[in-house]
């Protein structure tokens, strides 16, 4: 359909209400279309709209990808047609038709904003808390880039991060790991505008949150203003430029505003937040704007014009900054050559050619001291790899050899999360989304429970972070059940996207961390044992062509096959102890290790029926929930797993308890494969 243009909506209004009134109405007139979103944010907050991408951000809507732009991130995803209306005004590629095509199938105007979808999306947000705290990861990106890439004579990395932020925002418990951290690291470029609308879904904001902002966030190190009125223009000019010139501490911009502004029944209420507010209302609050009520979806041609001098404005910031990275490339072309490499996402030749080997000579290591020999080796080779633990370095062993990430050395690869997993993880995703930096993240792998929410968002949008995730089971040990993981396997493999891989000894840890560091489709999950674990012995090359295909034979059997044992992590020397007590018994078993199911999965229907021979019996045995397995182990297969919580004992203790012993697997198989004559 075209966008026709019916001409100028208010002879009297200026260009700049005009604009403003524009973001409103096709808020209005999409959710009313829809049937569904949030009206009342979008018509509140549109003079912070125009403000920002009309006279503060850098971009360029031409080409949105250019490394040098201001990153903006709407934290308050409900609000989501106002990003498209800014976007659509400002001259992205998102014509009309997807604002008309709001919230419907094969539309790229999803009802929360999705990263991928629409050029000017930096993140998936929705979820609320998620985007304030990517907001810091990018921030913290930025400041990394600058204090490596940066010369006297050249600030190549110069921009800042600006974020859209809610009441249910600053409610969700990640917004104070966030807010704290941020503050913490003095992240000077970054600001986040809140909307002080006061109304949640429920009602008044009242009836569950009272605290006072500004001396929260004074409280954890930001620079804190008011603005009295949304609509005041000039007051948000004001207060965004004084933002801008506080280089030591982030901003938090508090802007009382009125949800559902100019709606005369609605404005202020819970009734504008997540419905549409009625064909009656949206003609009264167009009539309140002094709006034409035909036809909807519209864009008048002075705003067009006035908005669309954007696209040319961004093209000659962007132009500027390429020629500035011209002069930089020459003046240093090794260090200009290396952040493109950077912000390509490209591997240097040769960064895999350090990496440690482990063999059966060897004693025997837990996989997670493997795992930081691993990424000991893989640091100075990749640059670009940043990230920590959440207070657990010692523990994950994470630390690389660099200063810590801090506002006196932003230079620094460590990132002291402390004990924020929640944040760790969503701040994870900003790294990543800014580009240039490459995160990994750390802790015990129960406490991926604080982390998930974050962690299904890094898989939604296929990014690749890497988690390593030490204490994988019961084997932890005294620390009990609340510190040992049951079903957070089952969990992950269930969720579309991410790679779990749980290695069996110390050889499989480093194809684990190849692949991960190879991995650009989505997250990886490193699962690792903080026992230690034998070297197990292997035909040469066999880990190296079979970690990548999910699942290999470790351990051939002598003799016409019988039964197919199946096994990940320390579970995987149970295996092949049982098969070694199998063959005294006559029995022919193939030890098949298994660390990751998602890659053997992927693989072709020859290979796998290779590894796992149709019609031959198979046991699994893996220190986690049963769930799941019967698709590997067929349904005359069986599995040792645990199906309850563990308890507070050594890890040998343990796993007698629960029956992880080559005397139980021996058992169950000799009862599968000869169940008359099985003890």
């Amino acid at each position: 359909m075209a966008e026709a243009n019916p001409g100028s909506a208010s002879p009297d209004s200026s260009v700049v209400s005009q604009s403003i009134d524009t973001i409103r109405t096709l808020a209005m007139d999409a959710v009313q279309q829809a049937g569904s979103g949030h009206p009342g944010t979008a018509m509140a907050l549109a003079p912070v709209a125009y403000t920002l991408w009309k006279r503060h951000m850098r971009y360029s809507p031409r080409d949105p990808s250019w490394f040098g732009r201001d990153r903006f991130v709407l934290s308050a995803g409900h609000a989501a047609i106002l990003q498209y209306a800014a976007l659509h005004l400002a001259g992205y590629d998102l014509p009309l038709d997807e604002i008309r095509r709001f919230r419907t199938a094969g539309s790229r105007t999803a009802g929360h904003p999705e990263h991928g979808l629409v050029a000017g999306v930096e993140t998936t947000t929705g979820p609320l808390g998620q985007g304030i705290a990517n907001s810091v990861g990018m921030a913290i990106a930025e400041a990394h880039l600058a204090a490596v890439f940066n010369r006297p004579d050249h600030r190549i990395v110069d921009h800042r991060t600006y974020v859209i932020c809610s009441d249910g925002d600053l409610m969700e418990g990640v917004s104070y790991e966030a807010a704290s951290l941020a503050g913490h690291l003095g992240l000077g470029k970054l600001l986040w505008l809140y909307d002080d609308n006061r109304i949640t879904i429920d009602g008044d904001i009242n009836l569950a949150f009272s605290e006072d902002v500004r001396r929260r966030f004074e409280a954890l190190g930001w620079h804190v203003q008011d603005v009295a009125d949304a609509n005041d223009v000039p007051a948000l000019d004001v207060a965004i430029e004084r933002a801008r010139s506080i280089a030591d501490r982030p901003s938090l911009v508090i802007i009382r505003s009125h949800i559902g502004y100019g709606a005369p029944n609605k404005q202020d209420t819970a009734a504008a937040h997540g419905a549409p507010l009625g064909e009656e209302e949206v003609r009264l609050a167009k009539e309140a704007y002094g709006w034409p009520q035909e036809p909807p979806f519209l864009v008048p041609d002075a705003v067009r014009a006035h908005m669309g001098r954007q696209a040319a404005s961004g093209e000659a910031l962007a132009a500027e900054w390429k020629d500035r990275f011209e002069r930089y490339r020459a003046d240093h072309p090794e260090v200009a050559a290396e952040l493109e490499r950077r912000v390509r996402s490209a591997l240097p030749p040769g960064w895999d050619e350090d990496l440690p080997r482990f063999g059966p000579d060897d004693d025997p290591l837990a996989t997670r001291a493997a795992s930081g020999k691993i990424l000991a080796a893989l640091a100075p080779r990749l640059p670009e790899l940043v990230g920590g633990s959440a207070d657990l370095s010692g523990s994950n062993n994470t630390l690389i050899d660099s200063p810590n990430f801090s506002r006196e050395a932003p230079e620094g690869r460590n990132l002291r999360w402390g004990i924020r997993e929640h944040a760790m993880a969503s701040i994870a995703n900003g790294l990543t989304l800014h580009g240039g930096v490459r995160p990994y993240v750390a802790t015990f792998f129960t406490f991926t429970d604080y982390a998930r929410p974050a962690m299904r968002l890094a898989a939604l949008m296929e990014l690749p972070n890497i988690y390593v995730m030490t204490h994988d089971s019961i084997g932890l040990g005294a620390d009990g059940p609340t510190h040992q993981p049951i079903e957070h396997l089952a969990s992950f493999r269930a969720m579309p996207g991410v790679v779990v891989l749980r290695p069996g000894d110390p050889e499989e840890t480093v194809h684990a961390w190849r692949i991960a560091i190879e991995r650009r489709e989505g997250p990886t999950i490193l699962v690792l044992t903080r026992q230690k674990v034998a070297h197990l012995p292997r035909a040469q090359g066999a880990a190296d062509r079979g970690v990548p295909r999910g699942a290999y034979v470790l351990r051939p059997e002598s003799g016409r096959l019988q039964v197919v044992l199946l096994g990940s992590g320390s579970e995987l020397q149970v295996a092949v102890e049982a098969a070694e007590q199998l063959a005294t018994r006559g029995v022919a078993a193939r030890v098949v290790s298994f660390p990751s199911w998602e890659l053997f999965r992927a693989q072709p229907p020859e290979y796998r029926d290779e590894i796992l021979p149709p019609g031959i019996p198979r046991l699994a045995i893996e220190a986690g929930a049963t769930l799941g397995w019967a698709e590997w182990t067929g349904p005359d297969g069986s599995v040792i797993g645990i199906d309850r919580f563990g308890q507070s004992a050594s890890a040998a203790d343990n796993f007698a308890r629960f029956g992880f012993t080559a005397e139980a697997l021996v058992e169950r198989a000799v009862a599968t494969v000869d169940p008359e004559h099985s003890r």
